[in-house]
């Protein structure tokens, strides 16, 4: 079987078809003897065509496609041309030899040519370029050296200018910048209160906020001159009239030593330069998330990968990640974190086991980058999880049972109290007096005697209805009985109190 060699050069494609591959028998040790001596190897390899690049700007756009694996129309043509024809259904009897495998799918898709790439053509294609300007006989001594090195600086430069990565790359400058820029502001802003403080020590306890208090400082200037006249301009700085007054108050009654005023000037150019940091720094954190935003939606659009930092960069995870498993740590934490969010979300009660076993989740995650131990399944975590919730909701449930029953008690005993007053109070007017107590007698006849004519007319009810509604009336009896039963307890009751009462009560004297 003949085999081609493609070789791509900075000046255009060449093709070159290698002899006696039976003689030598596909020895890598041996061609690689060969190789260094050009007389052994023009016998074994020979050019068969050659298609220079029609410009520089031609010569980079054929790069980059061969780097990314695409096969352009100029390289397609050069093959078919040069190569033999391969017919359907018959096995061709060539190869094509390649450095690049991505390019060799794509060709064999394209063109049906069969193509190879292992360390038998590479050592062929080293030869190739160790001796190609002496394949090429009409190339001039140093027109191979510049065309390399144009194609190599052109080339460079576009990959250093369409970077994939350039974005996270100002992503993560962006957030370096912003935690260098916390760590100054806040060291600087210490020392404008320290400064300060010699001239106006009370400030420091009302005015809390670094920036604020650098703004503050810088409109007082000299305490003494701080008046009731400034108070408008102050309660616009600090946003509270009432601190603002109090501020005024005690700059009068103030401790501190006074200052020079180029020991003043120097405190308020110091104090500006802080605010000033401090309002980049917000800018900055403003760009940063605008960037990440820009970042995703481009990812999403061009079906790309997404951005692997942000302000998640901050967190401490991704800080003991070593530097090539920060990004893997950062998109496996930004994922945990929106499921979190999720359940917090849609779930019916707050809880915070899920969150536990996400961070346990991250905690395995850096053990198996680090120590190659094997994580749990996300399955089995969150089974674990949905136990654990189930098994705290049944506990909760057995605490609040028995809270009811008691509760349910109280309410029947409330009650029954409340009836039972209310069955007090009827009675109670009824026996104040003597007169009284008689009418209360006289009633009990009337209600007795009307129990007899029921009793009377039951058994002719009785006999009409039939023995069904028999055990009703008899229900009903026992019931009015004991209502009966029990109103009269409660008169005794309430005679045997009032007696006592009256016993108790002294007789008037008479004049």
């Amino acid at each position: 079987m003949a085999l081609y060699l493609l070789y791509e050069a900075a000046s255009g494609y060449s093709l070159f078809l290698a002899h006696g591959i039976d003689e030598i028998g596909q020895n890598t040790d041996a061609v690689r003897s060969s190789v260094s001596d050009l007389n052994r190897f023009g016998k074994v390899v020979q050019l068969t065509a050659f298609h220079p690049f029609e410009s520089a700007l031609d010569a980079l756009n054929q790069c980059n496609s061969i780097s990314e694996g695409v096969m352009t129309d100029e390289l397609r043509n050069f093959l078919e041309i040069n190569l033999p024809k391969v017919k359907e259904g018959k096995k061709p009897k060539f190869s094509l030899g390649l450095a690049e495998p991505k390019i060799g799918s794509h060709i064999f898709e394209a063109t049906k040519i069969p193509c190879q790439s292992n360390d038998f053509v590479l050592e062929l294609i080293r030869g190739v370029r160790l001796h190609f300007d002496r394949f090429i006989k009409d190339l001039k001594p140093g027109d191979l050296e510049k065309a390399q090195l144009g194609l190599g600086h052109s080339y460079s430069r576009a990959k250093v200018k369409f970077n994939v990565n350039r974005v996270d790359n100002m992503v993560i400058q962006a957030i370096f910048l912003l935690d260098t820029l916390d760590k100054d502001v806040n060291s600087f802003s210490m020392r404008v209160r320290e400064w300060y403080s010699w001239h106006f020590p009370e400030l420091v306890k009302i005015v809390n906020d670094n920036y604020l208090y650098a703004k503050v400082s810088k409109f007082i200037e000299d305490k003494s001159t701080l008046s009731e006249d400034k108070l408008p301009e102050l309660t616009d700085i600090v946003g509270d009239e009432d601190k603002a007054k109090e501020i005024v108050e005690a700059a009068k009654a103030s401790m501190g030593q006074d200052l020079s005023p180029i020991d003043l000037i120097n405190v308020q150019q110091f104090a500006q330069r802080v605010m000033d940091l401090s309002e980049y720094r917000k800018r900055l954190y403003d760009y940063l998330i605008l960037g990440a935003e820009k970042a995703l939606f481009r990812a999403l659009k061009t079906r790309g990968n997404t951005p692997k930092y942000g302000l998640i960069f901050h967190s401490s995870f991704i800080g003991r990640a070593s530097a090539r498993n920060k990004g893997r740590m950062a998109r496996y934490l930004a994922n945990k974190c929106s499921i979190a969010s999720r359940i917090d979300c849609f779930a019916d009660s707050s809880t915070t086991v899920f969150g536990e076993k996400l961070r346990e989740q991250v905690e395995e995650r850096l053990d198996f980058y680090d120590k190659g131990v094997a994580p749990r399944k996300n399955i089995d975590v969150m089974k674990s999880a949905i136990e654990n919730t189930q098994s705290k909701d049944t506990e909760m449930e057995t605490e609040e049972v028995p809270t009811e029953a008691s509760g349910k008690k109280s309410k029947k005993k409330k009650s029954k109290a409340a009836a039972n007053g209310d069955d007090m109070g009827v009675d109670e007017p009824a026996e104040t007096t003597n007169g009284d107590a008689g009418e209360g007698k006289s009633e009990k006849k009337k209600k007795k005697d009307k129990r007899k004519l029921d009793q009377e007319d039951q058994p002719m009810e009785d006999a009409n209805n039939g023995h069904v509604e028999e055990d009703g009336a008899a229900k009903q009896k026992k019931k009015k009985k004991s209502k009966h039963e029990n109103g009269e307890d409660l008169q005794a009751a309430s005679d045997v109190k009032k007696k006592k009462k009256k016993s108790k009560v002294k007789t008037p004297t008479k004049f």
